[in-house]
Parts: C-alpha cells; structure tokens; sequence
C-alpha cells in the first residue's frame, strides 16, 4: 500500500524484544493490542526475537487472515502448551531450575547440548507446528499491503545478524531465534547458514523495519534498562549482566533513529520520503531474575501474561489522553479564528 492512500493513520510497527519464558509478557500485550487498537492506528509490521519472535509470528498469523481474535487465541493456545503442566513436565521444570542454581554457584559441570537428548527442540517443533501453518501463510505475506515480518537470528561461523521476513517463517527460523546456545543445538537452515539465538544480533529487529515509513514505533522490552540497586550476589551480577548485554543492540538501533529524527527535524533528509518515528515503550519492569527465562511454571506464564495485558491498557490509555493533549492546542488555535 502507498503510505500517501493513508494519511489519516498512524502507521505503526512493534518490534518484541526476546526473553525466554518472560516473553509470555509480550503475548498478553498483544492479546489486548488484538482486542481492540485505536481508530487511528494501522498496524503495518511486527519483529521479534526469540520468544518475541515467537509471539510477533502468533499475532501476524492473526493480522494476515484479518482475524485478531484468532492471533489473541494462538498467544494464549501456544503459551499454555509451552508451560509445564502435567507431573512428569512440572517435575522436569523444577530440576532445571535447580540446576541453573547450582551452576550459578559453580557446583554442577556445563554440559553441551550435543551431549544431550533433542527432546526439547523436538518439542518446540511440534508446538510451533500445531500453532502456525507456514505453507497457508506464505502466499497471504506476498499478497500486496500485507502486513510485514521480520525474525532475528545470528550466523555463528560469521557472526552476521539475519532478519527472516515472513515469506520464509518456518519452525526451524523461529528455533534458530529462539535456540539458547547452552541448552539447544545450532539450527542449519540450508543456504543460509547455522545459526544461533537471535539475543545476540538484533533484539529485537528495528531498523529493518523502517522501510514501512512509520510514524509510530512500540516496543515492548523485556529487558529493563534501570536497575533498583548495585547487584553485589554472584547471581544478581549475572541476572544484571545478561539483562545490559541483552539491550544492546536495542540501545544502538533506538540511537540510531533518534539520530534520524533530529536529522529530519533540522531539515537535512529532505527529499527523502522519511518522517520523524515516535517511540514508545511496553517495559516488563520486574527483576524476576535470568533463571525465570527457562522457568515454565503455569502460574509464571500466566502472571507475566495478565501483566502484559494491564500494561497494554495502561499503554493505550496513556496514548489516548497524549493525542488529545496535542490536538487540543489546534482546536483552541481554530475556535479562536472562528470567534474572531
């Protein structure tokens, strides 16, 4: 679609910064974006990593078949499948859990997931599978004013970030996002290389949206930029570690189109088609902690999820009074000239 058959929306992307088991945040704020978004807003594309990758794929499902209560119902359909629910999966869940811990303290060995069963990526296969029909989504990305895609995953031999557009959305791309190096073994995706978790390219995917002439950028991080104290316990100092080498390349992409706003703005990008982006943020600000990303406990997902939704309403509203706050100065301006 030409952005100038549009005009009156507000063209709008959400890039979905990945997190493991704290992207079920992310899912509860899309289910409530798929309820219902402003009059004004067109939703022009989604990105993600990992777990946001996984969730963008979820609600672009939706968009593409211009059903956002189908996208709602796969967020909430896939997270329950994920969680660990019955005895055997709940006992599985809490090992793990204790095992992060006891290798925090340098207790246990670090094991190579080639060393180890498939049983976990076998499992996020065919939870994938049963959520998302790749060959039925395919053709609806091509089709002309479709809603963009973009995944993002990381080369290992060449260190090359990779943004998958959604024309090659497959369980394998996602696994590629999504695979934790120490817990999943690289993903080979045939010409195109082997790859790794996308939290170590861009997370999440942003200036390869650009291209879409938006007005409108929402974000929803999960990884805090702030901090409430010094973290001084081994295990806080990894928790903060992981949490800043996470936000990096968010940082830098975020500084990268504030450099273009203020290029815009000072008039030196005439010409050029690009409008200044408003970026706003969704902020998961909980210090839940680093091992909480592999922890599948339903009572986890589903409070991450109900607190996802609560922020997106807050979000929305926030949005609603800071629009009628810019145009009431117009309306006056124009009551004024009416009156005189």
């Amino acid at each position: 679609m030409d952005p100038s058959e549009n005009e009156q929306h507000t063209r709008v992307a959400i890039a979905c910064q990945g997190g493991g088991s704290h992207t079920a945040f992310t899912a509860g704020v899309l289910q409530r974006f798929m309820e219902g978004l402003p009059d004004d807003v067109e939703l022009v594309a989604l990105s993600g990593t990992s777990g946001g990758a996984i969730c963008a794929a979820l609600a672009w499902d939706g968009l593409l078949h211009d059903d956002r209560a189908r996208a709602a119902r796969k967020l909430a359909s896939f997270w329950q499948a994920m969680s660990a629910r019955d005895p055997w999966d709940r006992l599985m869940n809490q090992a793990l859990m204790t095992m992060m811990g006891l290798r925090d303290m340098m207790v246990l060995p670090e094991v190579s997931p080639y060393r180890l069963p498939t049983w976990g990526e076998d499992r996020f296969r065919q939870v994938v599978a049963d959520h998302l029909d790749f060959d039925e989504l395919r053709p609806l990305a091509r089709q002309p004013g479709a809603p963009i895609l973009r995944v993002g995953a990381v080369e290992v031999l060449t260190g090359h970030f990779e943004a998958f557009s959604g024309d090659e959305l497959s369980a394998d791309v996602l696994l590629a996002s999504a695979g934790i190096p120490e817990f999943f073994r690289a993903v080979h995706l045939p010409e195109r290389g082997v790859f790794w978790d996308g939290l170590f390219s861009q997370n999440p995917p942003i200036h390869d949206l650009l291209d879409q002439v938006l007005d409108e950028l929402w974000l929803i991080q999960i990884n805090s930029s702030t901090w409430s104290r010094v973290p001084t316990e081994t295990h806080e100092i990894m928790d903060r570690r992981n949490a800043l080498s996470g936000n990096l390349s968010m940082e830098q992409e975020l500084a990268f189109i504030d450099f273009l706003n203020r290029s815009i703005r000072a008039g030196r990008l005439t010409g050029t088609g690009l409008r200044p982006i408003r970026v706003s943020r969704i902020v998961l600000d909980r210090e839940l902690g680093y091992r909480t990303k592999l922890d599948r406990r339903p009572e986890l997902i589903e409070e991450l999820m109900e607190y996802g939704r609560a922020k997106a309403r807050w979000f929305l509203k926030e949005r609603s009074i800071e629009a009628a706050s810019r145009l009431l100065p117009a309306a006056e301006l124009a009551m004024h000239e009416q009156i005189h």
